[in-house]
């Protein structure tokens, strides 16, 4: 306590929003989005139909998505300075994440302001798949209009359209990590909408927060380790040698989740029908048992505190089973991300309230002032 004001840091336990968009129950393990327990809208639901659901409160009807799916597809294509932009960051081997929010301030070339929700969602995946595609020499790829939002993005990483298997195991994970509450990217985009900036600059802000290893993570180590392992006998042989030196296993704690992350449990569904339909389920099998040790483990060593699989673990291994580099894993994140972080600043604007917390001083005062000459 500091002046009569209480300083909680990090904001911990701080209610500062009321939402529609998601819930989170850490206790339970729970993760409900727009009304909807994840699994049921994670499995079923198009990217596309996700999306609406956010940003209308509702599932739309088979005409409002095929509008919207041909609106979306409409605003794919990225403004040629934009391009230009990207070519000569890849120059520089700039990381991706860098790159894309680099190229997420020039959204708004070109777009009427009541559009640019729109333009921000469809061109997500087209600076990303284009930046990709400047870092290994190669020129971008034209979106199509025809694809699906998570067809598209794999076509234009590759050229090739993707399987049925790979579109769906992609959705599923947009699906899944399209909004979680008020973290800390999502802060940061309703604190700048509140000022009543725009939605590109909002969004912006919010793929600067994400890029912070706290917040957006890695999962590609949780990959890292299941390849290192290599054998299912390996398992327990080099998670103990980890654990006895003092290594943390990446993939599982989470500062929400007190059990296993709902977002992990159908990450592993996916994960398990992609590969099962489209890929190699042996990893997918080593990739279990090499959780299933680490839980078991991490029990042992670390009594007490629970440390379940989070949504880094499955995360790893469905992006990698989709044919993506580990440096695509978090651009990814922001694809699916972008559609919530509008969402929750299309609710905010509702609010009209800006966003101005209180700070604690614990600084000096009363210090007189001295010329120059007279210090030290």
């Amino acid at each position: 306590m500091k002046n009569g004001t209480n300083f909680v840091p990090g904001l911990e336990g701080v209610v500062a929003a009321e939402t529609r968009l998601s819930h989170v129950d850490g206790l339970a393990g729970e993760l409900i989005i727009g009304g909807f327990p994840l699994a049921e809208l994670a499995a079923n639901a198009t990217f596309e139909e996700t999306v609406y659901l956010l940003w209308n409160g509702r599932l739309p009807t088979a005409t409002e998505l095929t509008t919207f799916q041909h609106k979306l597809a409409a605003y794919r294509t990225v403004p040629p300075a934009t391009l230009a932009l990207l070519k000569s960051v890849a120059a520089e081997n700039a990381p991706t994440m860098d790159a894309l929010r680099i190229g997420a301030g020039t959204l708004s070339l070109g777009v009427p302001n009541e559009q640019l929700a729109l333009a921000i969602v469809a061109r997500f995946p087209t600076i990303v798949a284009a930046y990709w595609r400047f870092l290994q020499g190669q020129e971008p790829i034209v979106p199509r209009t025809d694809l699906s939002h998570a067809a598209n993005y794999l076509y234009m990483l590759t050229g090739a359209e993707p399987s049925a298997a790979r579109v769906r195991g992609l959705e599923t994970y947009l699906n899944t990590v399209v909004d979680h509450g008020l973290n800390a990217s999502t802060f940061a985009a309703r604190v700048i909408i509140a000022t009543n900036s725009d939605l590109v600059s909002a969004v912006t802000g919010a793929v600067g927060a994400l890029k912070g290893p706290l917040h957006g993570g890695a999962p590609g180590p949780a990959l890292d380790t299941v390849f290192e392992i290599g054998t299912p006998e390996r398992a327990e042989l080099v998670l103990r040698a980890k654990l006895d030196a003092g290594e943390r296993l990446m993939g599982f704690g989470h500062r929400i989740y007190k059990v296993r992350d709902p977002r992990a449990e159908v990450l592993e569904a996916a994960a398990e029908q992609m590969f099962a339909a489209d890929g190699d389920l042996a990893l997918y099998e080593l990739a279990k048992e090499v959780e299933a040790t680490a839980v078991t483990l991490l029990a042992e060593y670390k009594a007490g505190r629970n440390l379940q699989t989070n949504v880094e673990f499955y995360t790893a291994l469905l992006l990698h089973g989709l044919g993506l580099e580990t440096d695509l894993f978090t651009p990814t994140f922001a694809i699916s991300r972008a559609a919530g972080w509008i969402a929750h600043c299309l609710e905010q604007q509702r609010y009209g309230r800006l966003i101005r917390p209180q700070s604690a001083y614990i600084g000096e005062k009363g210090l007189a002032w001295q010329p120059i000459s007279l210090r030290g």
